[in-house]
């Protein structure tokens, strides 16, 4: 999960691996694999960090 900010000032909290793409409009918008949409406050580049960043986290626990 990352927290990212809406363009009204409220925190969410998103799961990362349903991030289907996100754009710059120039707001940024994220699209979920469920078809929903919305912007956030954050940059593509560090929405992109932060699920990156979260994917390593995820993965750091796996017992392989």
């Amino acid at each position: 999960m990352i927290t990212l900010t809406r363009i009204n000032g409220r925190t969410v909290v998103v799961n990362a691996e349903l991030i289907k793409f996100v754009e710059s409009t120039p707001d940024t918008m994220l699209t979920l694999v469920s078809g929903d949409h919305f912007m956030v406050r954050e940059s593509v580049e560090d929405v992109v960090e932060r699920a990156v960043e979260h994917a390593r986290r995820v993965r750091a626990f796996q017992v392989v």
